[in-house]
């Protein structure tokens, strides 16, 4: 098979690997789509990201969906059937799993992770042999690159989920790459009774306006837009960090009404904090760190199109062009979510 390494910061190789086989417990799937995060963007260009960092060749690649060649009897999953994979393998039996806080895993086995040394190996490859409960399927009408977003929007389905409930809040949505945008596709189908949504590009913003958002702002054009939502006791119940800057974490602050909720998907370096908005306002700060019984949920979203994921969809590339794919995704002028196509 093929699997896509990356041996250095900008070395990334199209190798041949020995495929893996059928085996009685477990599901074989031939990858169709996957789509290009932004971990794999930093591994790509910087080696890694914060403390993070690789030391070995990696297969990179974690939002990926295809056809399964083989399935066990009793799983309820047959040879033909789209599925999208996830790329959580969780323990089930460490104390985070035995608390239900699977994404929490002391033992998570998650793709394309360089984070435990001997590292994860990623699922940017022909063929991939997982357990059965990462398999979850799509209907007809669904294709794999769509089937492939359910990773990313249970990121943030899991972020909206830590702030609360939606139904009729205010949202502030700072940074509008993928995550950003499908938090603004989540939240809207949530019935937000408001998202505004900011960032730093027009291209962004008007994929942000088109998806929805009440009103987009360019803060590189209007650095002081935060003073009309800041005023007074501020405006917005909840704010959703995706741009990991410091400049859209302090908009979050100084925005957020009292006992309004902070969630963190953005990643980035440190932070200064201004406790003082914490503390008078009574704002809650929470981290958002992946998902579990959120990917079931975006699968389901996905299927029934209750999300539309499309709109986010940019371009696709034939694995044999992955550096220009992975050029094209790191240019956020033109593109939101790339993918490889593994079937050319």
């Amino acid at each position: 098979m093929r699997a896509l390494v990356l041996h250095n910061p900008g070395d990334l190789r199209l190798e041949s690997r020995e495929a893996p086989g059928a085996t009685p417990d477990m599901v074989q799937v031939r990858i169709l789509a996957g789509g290009i995060c932004g971990s794999d963007l930093h591994y790509y260009r910087d080696g890694g990201f914060g403390a993070v960092k690789m030391v070995e060749p990696m297969i990179l690649g974690h939002e990926v969906a295809g056809r399964i060649i083989d399935a066990p009897e009793g799983s309820g999953l047959a040879a033909g059937d789209l599925v999208a994979v996830s790329p959580s393998r969780n323990c089930g039996a460490c104390q985070f799993c035995r608390e239900g806080l699977a994404n929490h895993c002391e033992n998570m086995r998650f793709y394309g992770s360089a984070m435990p040394v001997p590292h994860i190996q990623g699922a940017f490859r022909d063929v991939l042999v997982v357990r059965p409960d990462q398999c979850h399927k799509l209907p007809k009408g669904v294709d794999a690159v769509e089937a492939s977003v359910a990773e990313p929007l249970a990121v943030a389905l899991h972020g909206l989920a830590r702030a609360g409930p939606l139904v009729g809040r205010k949202l502030l949505v700072t940074g509008c790459g993928p995550i950003g945008a499908l938090v603004l596709l989540a939240a809207r189908a949530g019935q937000a009774a408001e998202v505004v949504v900011t960032e730093v590009t027009d291209v962004a913003l008007q994929r942000a306006e088109a998806m929805g958002a009440t009103c987009v702002v360019n803060t590189a054009r209007q650095p002081n837009w935060a003073d009309t939502y800041s005023a007074g006791k501020a405006t917005f119940d909840i704010a959703v960090e995706a741009s990991g800057s410091p400049t859209g974490f302090e908009d979050c602050l100084r925005s957020l009404r009292p006992r309004g909720v902070l969630v963190m998907l953005g990643l980035g370096g440190d932070l200064p904090l201004a406790r003082n908005y914490l503390l008078a306002r009574e704002i809650d700060l929470r981290g958002s760190f992946r998902f579990h019984e959120e990917f079931g949920a975006a699968v389901e979203a996905i299927a029934t199109r209750r999300i539309d994921v499309r709109p986010i969809l940019s371009r696709q590339f034939p694995l044999s062009d992955a550096h220009a794919a992975f050029e094209h995704a790191g240019d956020r002028t033109q593109s939101l979510k790339v993918h490889l196509d593994f079937a050319t």
